[in-house]
């Protein structure tokens, strides 16, 4: 039986990374993932922790030709939010502010006057259905 809510921040880094890998793929078999791993572990650790990612609820798997392919219990849309939610916490004091700051800081010579713009529009539709 699945947990309703799974805590994607609970998770041990290496876990944490091999979900990430999972959500990059949108479903992968053990090689998959181990393909997709830069300083991956060997192929039966990888195949541990995907075993015990579907124990915890965070993973889900079907058998597909004698091969599990494994994909992500919660959409992608709803993990994004809930580990924005645990950077903004742990990192930013809970301050979007903070958090805008630094990912403008970041990525701010990659951006381009239509990024800036969509920026702009977000932040109004924000304000106008938070009031």
């Amino acid at each position: 039986m699945k947990p309703k809510n799974v805590n994607l921040e609970k998770l041990a880094a290496r876990e944490r990374q091999i979900v990430e890998a999972v959500y990059r793929l949108e479903e992968a078999t053990v090689g998959d993932v181990l393909a997709a791993l830069d300083d991956a572990p060997s192929y039966s650790a990888v195949r541990a922790l995907l075993s015990t990612l579907v124990h915890k609820g965070v993973l889900d798997y079907r058998n597909v030709k004698n091969k599990y392919l494994y994909r992500p219990v919660m959409p992608k849309d709803s993990a994004q939010k809930s580990m924005l939610r645990n950077l903004l916490e742990n990192f930013f004091s809970g301050s979007p502010t903070k958090a805008v700051a630094a990912l403008l800081d970041v990525a701010g010579s990659e951006m381009n006057d239509a990024d800036y713009s969509e920026l702009k529009q977000l932040i109004e539709k924000a304000r106008k259905e938070n009031r």
